[in-house]
């Protein structure tokens, strides 16, 4: 394989926070290998999800099964191990100290105390701010979008049972979370306020909502409320009831207990704005749709 596309694969699965969490474990691991149990259980997250995130980075070949009696080792691939342990220093928290930052950090720990230990709320800050500052969004500052876009992910950390909640979570996705999944998510928010709970992220998330969509929701009186295009991360899937995917392929992964849907929608990116409103019309019946089988 060309060698720059091998690096470009590396990267691209590397910037996956939860694969980065566990490749830097394999590596700081004292004999360089560990078990998918212990690795859950020092990350804060379910065996199931980390086997999910393993067999990603063992199908790419960047990660090596060792069979050992009744458990199985992982270690780095050799031949990715020098490349890997580069990227992952390269990506060692780059948050400046920014006295907004430090008191989020603080404010946040006190909001999920008992939680959360403000060790992680700490690794949630700087893993946020970090994923946002890739694509700045005009007119705003990083901190506080990092506070909304941390807090956001908690939450959805904290919910371990979806099916136990009393209010159903949905989860729109799509590439750049800045025209399909925002229109959606801000319909839904409209139509069923307090009755669901709706969030959004992107495969590939832009700087900013596209100003089309922002006028298509404007001619029907729906706000945006402040939602912002954000990376998709593992917690948000794992909390949802219902994820619903507008052309982000296989990039969202799939977990039991869920309802899958995907909605084969036109990317209104570039679109007239005549073109954007039938989008937005065509989003909107099936969002009528969702809340009656919600």
């Amino acid at each position: 394989m060309d060698a720059s596309v091998d690096s470009a694969r590396e990267l691209r699965l590397v910037a996956d926070p939860t694969r980065a969490h566990i490749l830097r474990s394999i590596l700081e691991a004292p004999d360089g290998r560990v078990l998918v149990g212990r690795l859950a259980e020092e990350l804060g997250l379910r065996q199931p999800t980390v086997s999910h995130h393993m067999k990603a980075l063992l199908d790419e070949g960047l990660v090596q099964r060792q069979p050992d009696g009744r458990r199985t080792w992982y270690s780095l691939a050799d031949e990715h191990a020098d490349r890997l342990a580069e990227i992952l220093r390269a990506q060692e928290p780059s948050v400046p100290v920014d006295p907004v930052l430090e008191r989020v950090m603080r404010d946040l720990s006190d909001r999920y105390r008992g939680t959360f230990s403000p060790e992680t709320v700490e690794r949630y800050v700087r893993e946020s701010y970090d994923l946002l500052a890739e694509r700045p969004a005009p007119g705003r500052r990083l901190p506080s979008l990092a506070a909304q876009f941390a807090a956001d992910r908690l939450d959805a950390l904290a919910r371990v049972a979806p099916a136990s909640s009393p209010v159903p979570e949905v989860l729109f996705v799509c590439v750049q979370n800045a025209g399909r999944s925002q229109m959606a998510s801000a319909i839904l928010r409209h139509l069923a306020g307090d009755r669901v709970h709706v969030r959004t992220a992107g495969s590939d998330p832009a700087g900013e909502v596209r100003s089309s969509v922002l006028t298509a929701l404007d001619e029907i009186g729906v706000p945006l409320a402040g939602e912002y295009p954000k990376p998709l991360t593992d917690e948000v899937v794992r909390a949802a009831d219902v994820v619903i995917t507008m052309g982000c392929g296989d990039a969202c992964p799939i977990y039991p207990g869920r309802r899958y849907l995907d909605w084969d929608l036109p990317d209104p990116v570039g679109k007239p704005i005549t073109e954007v409103r039938e989008i937005r019309d065509d989003i909107e019946r099936r969002i009528r749709e969702l809340l009656a089988t919600l």
